[in-house]
């Protein structure tokens, strides 16, 4: 096991010579397909339909750790037709989960509001859950200006 001086006098060797430290620093993130993976195991795998789901994101911000987000659902919220939840991933994130709200008639509107952490410009997935089992999914990009992003 090295010790704390043998730690330091590797890196300063390390440095001494040139060698780069950017393997310390790498930036993880998810991918596009990392969060299709997630959205697939929250809806079990149910088909995924285009429309009726509206996402309205600054198209461009410099204050990525607080990106204002609504999420609106076409949906008359009866008994008999509601939705049930609404997933909202980031396809560049970390990790790609950001939240999961759950709904029933009761709510009224299908519709959230809240902030969120974004670390590079990227687009934003919602997905909601119908009563009849069905998943609508809508999509907006938000670009993040200056800085490094929230996450990192």
């Amino acid at each position: 096991m090295l010790s704390r001086r043998d730690l330091l006098l590797l890196f300063g060797a390390m440095a001494a010579n040139g060698m780069p430290f950017s393997w310390l620093f790498r930036e993880a993130g998810a991918a596009p397909r990392d969060a299709k993976e997630h959205l697939a195991k929250l809806t079990g795998g149910a088909e995924q339909q285009k429309g009726g789901v509206t996402i309205i994101l600054p198209a461009a911000t410099d204050q990525a750790r607080h990106v204002p987000v609504r999420i609106s659902v076409a949906s008359p919220m009866t008994e008999n037709d509601y939705v049930k939840a609404i997933h909202v991933v980031a396809e560049r994130n970390p990790t790609p989960a950001i939240a999961s709200f759950h709904l029933g008639p009761a709510n009224g509107k299908a519709e959230i509001s809240t902030r969120i952490r974004l670390i590079k410009t990227q687009i934003v997935i919602a997905a909601a859950e119908m009563s009849d089992g069905s998943v609508r999914i809508g999509k907006a990009r938000c670009k993040i200006t200056g800085g490094a992003g929230a996450c990192g």
